[in-house]
């Protein structure tokens, strides 16, 4: 977990549209008057040669539908906040190795423009390494075809590659800089790299990867505190945020809104167990996930500023609605002479009818679909796989078969990365993962084709374990002792192409008792304009979700997480296609919901270190 404190005083200078109340022009960003950029002295920060305090929030744009930035960000600024911290994840702008992609939902430069425009300074976090809880922290599993590579080292192979990424980056947001008469005030230099620490001279090559590319803003970094591991404390955020600010100090919330890890990107942790983690990042932040006002929300908002509802003498809402009386010590002291905007409405939601389960694709029959498989002697490793333009299999499934002629003990001698469902003659027989290793196979002495069917559950974003994240299987499986050999391969990866070609298929109706893996499909009809929503899974049993070909995440029964957030932006006027992958089990329906249930509330302050990261 990442939390980094920082600090700023005055927002960013923009002109008003004549004639507009809002402060959102379509202008160019002027260049400052003065070029002292953002400086660090012994007690304060400075921008312009003036004091300057960092009150900020992060907010990454990968994890909110493009249509909802400027409602967040509205937010973030209307709750005191005025810079904008962001991680960049380069597994998402390099998915193969040189096509980068920096468009529509990945348009940086849009992002950190809009964040200007909205008068917002900005702190840019551009890694190469970023943690974030995101899939191997951000770097591309590309990388991991390298059986030699050591990442966040100055291997030569991952400093070739983090060069080419820069050469690629930092153009793109270069002129955005302070200096460039743009908002980034700050730049970090890597992540937490206190905590991974393999090669000295690491940090100084990251530096200049950053400095030789023109970056003059002030650079920095961000670590835990070592003393900390195993203890903490109390999670009292108005007492912790309340002595900041009164001690003048500079601070970033992290999150100040989580937003969702979507698809297959949630990143995974293994201080000695393996856990995956949910598709939801909530955070417990001040914005839920789907952007509601929380009550850290409105406590943080009224330690930023000086004004009040006069209602009751509580604290309220836009519709004066009163929220709560904070105890004396935490009314508000005047950071500034200026009243803060005035908070945005809440975006409306809807709990559509239930949608009924109309067609169905046995995962058996859907494998023409995906690329030409591998047929090999030995397994291959879900990364190595020759497809995606040689870049191996990123994130999804991955479907290895061979043939058997016996039943007996089936061995994984733990070489499934990261749980495996098992076959034979493609009935159900089992499932093999981290803590299950052994399944005993049927008898049988004709020749029955073995499946196994591999997911990548999240590769770890955090600590020693990052060069041993390949995915799939990672070495060989023992039957009654011998390994097994004579494997066809599929990639099973679920990206849009795939999903597409799948769309386009001749569906069956659902039979009484479908068989799994399969594809289950329902349609969504809405007449009026589209809302944001929630998927309730709780009652089906794991598997992905799909809505017009956009993967919202994964579900699972055991939980914690049983609803997917639904943004209003990926529906449309008409029909809506809903696509469920489900491994187990399904109901007749799709039940949707306008509020999540997250479930039993825990202090996660108060458990072992490990469950933190």
């Amino acid at each position: 977990m990442s939390t980094v404190f920082w600090a700023s005083p005055r927002p960013y200078p923009l002109k008003r549209c004549p004639g507009s109340s809002t402060s959102r022009c379509q202008t160019e960003v002027r260049r400052m008057s003065s070029t002292e950029g953002l400086m660090a002295h012994s007690s304060q920060f400075t921008l312009e040669g003036k004091p300057f305090r960092i009150l900020g929030g992060s907010v990454h744009y990968f994890r909110v539908p493009k249509a909802h930035w400027e409602d967040r960000l509205l937010k973030m600024k209307a709750c005191g906040l005025n810079t904008l911290t962001t991680y960049v994840p380069w597994n998402l702008h390099e998915p193969e190795r040189g096509m980068f992609n920096f468009q529509d939902q990945l348009d940086l430069k849009a992002y950190i423009s809009l964040a200007a425009e909205l008068g917002l300074w900005v702190i840019l976090r551009p890694g190469p390494y970023i943690c974030a809880e995101w899939d191997l922290g951000g770097l591309p599993s590309w990388l991991l075809q390298d059986t030699h590579m050591q990442l966040r080292t100055t291997y030569p192979g991952f400093v070739s590659a983090v060069n080419s990424y820069f050469d690629k980056l930092i153009p793109l947001i270069k002129h955005l800089m302070f200096q460039e008469g743009g908002p980034i005030i700050a730049v970090q230099v890597e992540n937490e790299y206190g905590s991974y620490a393999k090669d000295d001279k690491y940090m100084a090559f990251i530096k200049n990867c950053l400095l030789s590319r023109g970056i003059t803003e002030l650079l920095l970094t961000s670590d835990n505190w070592e003393g900390l591991r195993c203890g903490g404390v109390e999670e009292d955020m108005l007492a912790v945020v309340s002595e900041i600010l009164e001690r003048g100090v500079s601070i970033n919330l992290y999150m100040f809104h989580g937003g969702t890890s979507f698809g297959f990107m949630n990143g995974a942790m293994d201080l000695g167990t393996y856990k995956s983690q949910v598709s939801s990042y909530d955070y417990d932040a001040p914005l839920s996930e789907a952007g509601d006002y929380t009550p850290k929300y409105h406590y943080l908002r009224t330690l930023f500023s000086q004004n009040r509802c006069n209602v009751l003498d509580g604290f309220c809402n836009t519709s004066n609605h009163i929220l709560f009386n904070p105890p004396e010590q935490y009314q508000p002291k005047v950071l500034s002479t200026e009243a803060l905007p005035e908070v945005p409405p809440l975006q409306k939601r809807s709990a559509y009818p239930p949608v009924a389960i109309q067609q169905y694709l046995c995962l058996w029959d859907t494998l023409h679909l995906a690329d030409k498989p591998l047929k090999t002697e030995k397994p291959v490793n879900m990364e190595n796989l020759p497809v995606n333009n040689n870049n191996g299999q990123s994130y999804g499934y991955t479907l290895y078969e061979t043939t058997i002629t016996s039943g007996g003990t089936l061995n994984s001698m733990n070489n499934i990365r990261d749980r495996a469902l098992v076959f034979v003659d493609r009935q159900p027989v089992g499932s093999l993962n981290y803590k299950t290793h052994e399944l005993t196979l049927p008898d049988g002495k004709r020749e029955r084709t073995l499946s196994l069917l591999v997911e990548n559950c999240g590769r770890v974003n955090y600590g020693k374990a990052l060069n041993d994240q390949r995915k799939g299987l990672v070495g060989d499986i023992l039957l009654n002792n011998a390994p097994l050999r004579g494997f066809t391969i599929y990639c099973l990866d679920m990206k849009p192409s795939f999903m597409k070609r799948l769309s386009s298929v001749q569906w069956k109706s659902v039979p009484q008792k479908p068989s799994f893996p399969g594809f289950f499909q329902a349609t969504l009809n809405l007449e009026e304009a589209a809302r944001d929503t929630f998927l309730t899974l709780s009652d089906w049993g794991k598997g992905v979700v799909f809505i017009n070909g956009q993967n919202l995440g994964r579900h699972w029964f055991i939980g914690p997480q049983h609803f997917l957030y639904l943004p209003g932006p990926w529906l449309r006027r008409g029909e809506n296609q809903i696509i469920v992958f489900e491994e187990h089990k399904t109901e007749e329906k799709l039940v949707f919901a306008e509020n999540p249930d997250h479930g039993k509330t825990i202090d996660v302050y108060k458990l072992p270190f490990c469950t933190l990261l």
